[in-house]
């Protein structure tokens, strides 16, 4: 088959649309905790007194947030045991700093924990399909999971929460479902949407109509800043990492 005298064309449109949507936060997401956090707290206008990082891995959220805003309680929730370890060594000696060996979803039980090599930041509560990137999640751990908001309610006494990061590859939708009441006292959350929903099968609309019930304004992070979502647009359902701050328009509007 002939090549297209098109093509050339293409390939200069294709790069052109890759940096613009970069530009604008799609595909801005990974390796950029410096930037999420700053923004995060930009948003929020305070130093924080208490924080949480669900889905920790080996930390670097929360040592970037105590970093920005020394003496800041976080709670951490992270299911690998590997990972559980390295936060203990790496967290020793700082009482702030609270350490769960869990997954949050929406129900409490025990579930398995997918990866593709132990501790991963890849691992998943969802078993996901990366065969075309020859990556296998054939590493399996049985985990704790639970509801944040029976832990909000008899280990935090229904206290505000400041900050907020999720980032449970795909399961963001779940963790919010089961905050319950504990939404309305929290403050500023930060949230990642990418290639793990398509496994999830959770698009952004899902987590925009989360959002707008419970009365928080949406902005993604990119390169120039934060950039405000005004409204849903399918266009935003694009599936390269983006991270997104919810602002809760009833105490920070």
């Amino acid at each position: 088959m002939r090549s297209s005298p098109l093509r050339p064309i293409y390939r200069l449109l294709t790069s052109i649309e890759r940096r613009v949507s970069w530009l604008c936060g799609k595909g801005y997401g990974a390796a950029t905790i410096d930037q999420e956090v700053k923004m995060v707290l930009k948003l929020l206008g305070r130093t924080p007194s208490l924080s949480l990082d669900i889905g920790g891995n080996v930390g670097e959220y929360t040592a970037e947030l105590i970093r920005c805003a020394p003496g800041s309680e976080v709670h951490v929730f992270e299911p690998s045991t590997r990972n559980l370890n390295l936060l203990r060594t790496r967290f020793n000696g700082q009482p702030k700093v609270h350490l769960q060996q869990a997954a949050l979803s929406d129900v409490a039980g025990r579930m398995p924990l997918f990866a593709d090599k132990d501790g991963s930041g890849m691992a998943s509560l969802a078993q996901r399909s990366l065969g075309h990137l020859n990556i296998q999640f054939d590493v399996i751990e049985a985990v704790e999971v639970r509801r944040f908001e029976d832990y909000w309610k008899t280990c935090l006494g229904t206290r505000v929460l400041d900050v907020v990061k999720i980032d449970v590859e795909g399961y963001e939708l779940k963790v919010l479902q089961g905050f319950g009441e504990a939404i309305t006292r929290t403050q500023v959350l930060q949230f990642e949407f990418g290639g793990t929903n398509i496994d999830t099968r959770v698009f952004f609309r899902d987590l925009w109509r989360f959002f707008e019930q419970a009365e928080f304004d949406l902005y993604r992070i990119t390169p120039l800043g934060v950039m405000r979502i005004e409204r849903y647009d399918e266009r935003d359902e694009h599936f390269l990492i983006a991270n997104f701050i919810a602002v809760n328009r009833r105490t920070l509007g």
